[in-house]
Formats: structure tokens, sequence, C-alpha cells
């Protein structure tokens, strides 16, 4: 049976009422086995619970609790899901964490392929290390929406992209799910010669077909790094590849569109980049099923730094003066935004930053490292104030991926910084204070 040692209590809560502290143990709610925070938020969605607690010297006692049906006990465990995370089984030819440099942190290199974070956090899951109990509970507690990453629906291109000969049967396990009534979105890391072309159709088409309880698809181009030694071969999408790429996502968007009422497909942001060509309209992302993937990221700040810089009037003369740094590929679509600013008198410029860390083809600003801002800008700003992109920090802390804080940038660049949202309203209320 699974015991789970209590980190904290959360002052005030029920818990604390109840005098439960750190260093006890949960051994179970209304009599059953608590595996994970799955379990545990299923079995506390209640008005009445028993609760039993292992005390630290040994003992057990069991609280009879009466509460509000959505109230939490105030319970804080080691791990986010209580549980351990699921390590991933596969050696994907195009894994990011493969491609990392050496030395870094060991939360970096951990490969997760946990199917409950992609019901909690929206993570994509392979579903190769799923077992059939594990598969049940996806159904049991109605798990969804829930993120898969596909890549590609014929079982051998699957296998031979994933390097596990398990991987195969992904539609039949997608159709169990949407049978029972299981919302699924679907990533497709393109790599060139591999799984786009005719296998990109075939994925399109046979998951196209488990619309709409397979609610949306979308296409994202591999990120090489330059730590690729001893891995396979693998090219990354030059702007004719891209152009490919979304001229084969238009005709099925259209043909979809006029046969399902959905585009149901949609490219990364990162290939019109590629291509050179404009992003599409807010309006035809269809709500934004996969923004989390940088699916339509563009296109919904567009609309909301343009709707809210028609509202912001003339700004009041200033003497701070700005810097914005976002990734070499974002760059372009930022400054064109930036240049309405100095329009309206904001002295302001955007910088981008080249990505040392990982290699010049990493151009994300979401995988930009504090040590290369740093390197970059040194003796490069005159009292700027340095607007950064939340993304290129670790949720929840103020922290960049190679563990370079705000305040150490504050510190080494002599630079106040404000940390934006990718919201373009956000973005324009930081800077102008309106």
């Amino acid at each position: 049976m699974a015991y789970h040692k209590i980190k904290d209590v959360v002052k005030d809560s029920i818990a604390d009422e109840l005098g439960i502290k750190s260093g006890d143990t949960l051994v179970s709610i209304n009599g059953s086995e608590i595996i994970d925070l799955i379990d545990y938020k299923f079995q506390i969605a209640n008005e009445h619970i028993d609760l039993l607690i292992k005390k630290e010297n040994g003992e057990e006692y069991i609280y009879d609790i009466e509460k509000d049906y959505d109230e939490d006990l105030g319970l804080v465990f080691e791990t986010g899901i209580i549980d351990k995370l699921k390590q991933c089984r596969n050696k994907c030819v195009f894994c990011f964490v493969d491609q990392l440099p050496k030395n870094v942190r060991k939360t970096l290199a951990f490969k997760d392929d946990d199917y409950r974070l992609s019901f909690l956090q929206g993570n994509f899951v392979t579903l190769t290390n799923v077992s059939d109990s594990e598969f049940s509970r996806i159904i049991k507690y109605r798990m969804s929406p829930i993120y898969l990453s596909v890549h590609a629906t014929d079982d051998n291109v699957r296998k031979e992209l994933m390097r596990n000969p398990h991987a195969d049967g992904i539609l039949d396990k997608i159709k169990e799910l949407t049978e029972n009534k299981i919302e699924v979105h679907c990533q497709i890391v393109l790599c060139p010669g591999l799984n786009d072309g005719s296998i990109l159709d075939k994925t399109i088409d046979d998951l196209s077909k488990l619309y709409p309880g397979v609610k949306s698809a979308a296409a994202v181009p591999v990120g090489l790094t330059d730590h690729r030694e001893g891995l396979f071969k693998l090219d990354s999408y030059d702007k004719e590849g891209a152009e490919k790429v979304l001229s084969q996502i238009s005709m099925w968007q259209k043909k979809l569109k006029k046969e399902k009422g959905t585009s149901f497909i949609f490219a990364a942001d990162e290939f019109y980049v590629l291509a050179n060509k404009d992003i599409p309209d807010y309006n035809s992302y269809e709500g934004f099923p996969q923004i989390e993937n940088g699916v339509g990221l563009m296109a919904m700040f567009k609309k909301q730094f343009e709707d809210y810089y028609k509202k912001i009037g003339n700004i009041k003369p200033s003497n701070k003066t700005y810097c914005v740094i976002t990734g070499v590929s974002a760059y372009k679509f930022i400054k064109d935004h930036v240049d309405m600013l100095v329009k309206k008198g904001i002295n302001i410029k955007v910088v981008p930053i080249i990505n040392n860390f990982f290699g010049h083809k990493i151009t994300v600003a979401g995988l930009i490292t504090g040590r290369d801002i740093i390197t970059q800008l040194k003796g490069k700003l005159n009292g700027e104030i340095l607007v950064i992109p939340d993304s290129m920090i670790k949720e929840g802390t103020d922290s960049f991926l190679d563990d370079v804080t705000i305040d150490d940038i504050e510190k080494e660049l002599n630079a106040k910084v404000i940390v934006s949202e990718v919201n373009g309203k956000n973005f324009i209320q930081k800077i102008t204070g309106r």
C-alpha cells in the first residue's frame, strides 16, 4: 500500500486545524489507497471524508471531516503529483533531452512521460509506458482533455521515430479514449524526410477521422541543438521545407473546414517564421487549443497588442528607456510591435539573444538562458530598463534554465528588469504603466 509523507500543512487549513503536522503520513482517504494526486483529488471531492493519518510516533488516527465539496485539506506533499514521476521509455531520434549540454542540472535531464501530467498540466505524452490498469484509470477518472505525442499513425514509422518496438497501436488507444468521451489533442514533431510528406498526410487523415473526439492536431518542427554527437542524423527545416509543410497543412485545413467545419490541423508559429510568411489571423486558430505548444501565440499577442494599443491614446513624455529581449525567431515580430510604441514617443529597442547554450539553431525565446543574456548585453546597456518575457523564466521561480536569476541579471548588467507576460496587452502595460 502506498503511503505518502506530508511535507507541509497550509496554515489555517482543515489539516492545520486538526493538528496534522509536517512529517505525518497519509495512509488512506475513505478507506481507499491514494496512489497519486488524481486519487487524492477524487477522494477529497466530497462533503464528508474519512482521513487516515499515521503520526511520526507510529500511531494512526482517523479524522471524520465535514467540509465543502471543493474545499482542499491543506496537505502539501514531496512532489506535485504525490507519486514519483513516470520516466520515458522511448529513445526518440529527436529527443531534446538527449541533445542537452553536459553537466546540466538533473531536473532538466530527466525524461518524463507521465500521463497524469498530461491531464494536470497539458504535457504531451506518448502512452508507450502506460499499463492496462493505468489506461483504465484515464478512462475511470475521465482525465480529459489529454495531450498525446503521436508523431505518426503509421506503426512502423512511429516505432522508428521513437526507437521503441512497443510504440505501435496508438490509433487504437486514441479510439478507445474518444469512445469513452476523453477529449484528445495531438502533437506531431515533424522531422524532414521521416514523418512529413505522405506520412503526414496519413497521420492527419487518420486523426481527423476521429474528430471531434480528437479535437486538434499540431505540427511542430524538430528542434536541433549543437550537442548531437553520436545521435541519429537529422536535418532541420529550412525556408523551402517550411513552405512545403505550410502548403500541405493549408490544403488539409481547407478540406477539413469544408467537410467537418474545423481546420483541425495547425502549424506551429515557428514554421511561419522559417518560411517568412505572415501568421494566420486570430480567428483562424479556433480558440487556440494548442497555444501552449507554440501554435497561435503570435496571433494572440498581435490581437491583444493591437486592441489595447488603440485604447491608450497619447503617452506622456518620459526619460525612461527600455530594451526588450527576445529570441532570434521572434525578433522581427516583436520589433514590428515595438516600433508602434516608438511612434507613441517611447524610447525602446529590441535585441535578439543568440542561443549559445543550446546552439544557434535554437531560436525560440523560451530556451534563452541567463548567461547568454549577460554575455551578450554586458557593457551595452546605458540605463535602459530590461524587458524580459516570462517564457524565459521557470514557472514559479525567478530563474532561467541555467539557474541564473533575475537578481543576477540586474547585478551583472546594472539594469532594472521587468518581466512581461507573453501577452500583448500586458506588454504595453508593463512599459507604459497604463
